[in-house]
């Protein structure tokens, strides 16, 4: 863990707010710096053919310094305002590694 977090979005240490949906996902790349793709399943139901049919979304969120999730670990994310052009998502914690 880092001793001092001094990331300023960072929602615990710094002065990004989380809003609006929180959802769960596998980090599945963590090569940006800061960044995590993070992708969740989707099973959603089609009433025409009363089937269910499975996809997933990939969702680029912010990895703090002080959380530092890695590739497979499970985490919840919290929707926050645009950070950069993707970003607009950040990682609140790891559910499992």
């Amino acid at each position: 863990m880092v001793e001092q977090c001094t990331d300023k979005n960072c929602y615990k240490h710094g002065v990004i707010s989380v809003r609006g949906a929180r959802v769960s996902g596998v980090v599945v790349s963590g090569k940006a710096k800061n960044t995590v793709i993070v992708e969740r399943s989707i099973t959603k139901f089609l009433s025409k053919y009363k089937r269910r049919a499975k996809g997933s979304s990939r969702i680029p969120a912010h990895n703090p310094l002080c959380i530092n999730a890695k590739v497979g670990d499970v985490v919840d994310l919290g929707e926050t305002r645009k950070i950069s052009r993707t970003k607009a998502w950040t990682v609140l914690g790891i559910s499992q590694k």
